[in-house]
C-alpha cells in the first residue's frame, strides 16, 4: 500500500512539474489574451490559436506558429482544412488558405509589436499544439 501511495505522489509531482515548466508566465498569458481580445474575427476564429510562449529579456516576444521550414504551411493547412486540395499549389482555395494564414499570422505579430516593452517577434514552431492535433512532425514518430 505504501508503494502505491508514494508512486501516486511521485506521479502527481511529475505532472505538476511538467505543467510548471511548460506554463507560460504572466506576461505571456497577458499578451496572448491581447491577441484574442484585439484580433479580427478571422484571427479569433482561425484554427490555430496564436500565442506568446515567452518574452525574452531583450524584449523579443517568442510566438507560436503552426508553420516553419520543417513544417510547411501546406502540411498544416491540409490538417486544418481537410477539404483543401494541397497537392495543387495553384488551386485557388489553397492559395487563398495560404494567404489567410499569412494574414492572420501578420495580424497577431502586429498586435504584439504594439504592446509596451515588446521590440521584436520571433516565431517558434508550436510542436505541442501540432501533436495534439494529430499532425506528425518531420523526424518524429
Amino acid at each position: 500500500m505504501k508503494k502505491r501511495y508514494w508512486a501516486l505522489l511521485a506521479l502527481i509531482f511529475l505532472v505538476w512539474l511538467d505543467w510548471y515548466i511548460r506554463a507560460p508566465d504572466a506576461q505571456s498569458r497577458e499578451l496572448t489574451a491581447v491577441i484574442h481580445s484585439q484580433g479580427s474575427p478571422q484571427l479569433q476564429q482561425y484554427p490555430y490559436p496564436f500565442k506568446v510562449f515567452r518574452v525574452e529579456p531583450d524584449g523579443t516576444a517568442v510566438m507560436g506558429t503552426p508553420r516553419s521550414f520543417e513544417m510547411p504551411a501546406a502540411k498544416f493547412l491540409q490538417a486544418a482544412f481537410p477539404e483543401l486540395n494541397t497537392r495543387d499549389n495553384n488551386d485557388p482555395a489553397f492559395v487563398a488558405a495560404q494567404q489567410q494564414l499569412g494574414k492572420v499570422q501578420d495580424e497577431a505579430r502586429g498586435i504584439i509589436l504594439k504592446q509596451p516593452g515588446i521590440k521584436a517577434v520571433r516565431w517558434e514552431l508550436d510542436r505541442d499544439w501540432l501533436r495534439e492535433q494529430g499532425i506528425v512532425l518531420p523526424g518524429n514518430p
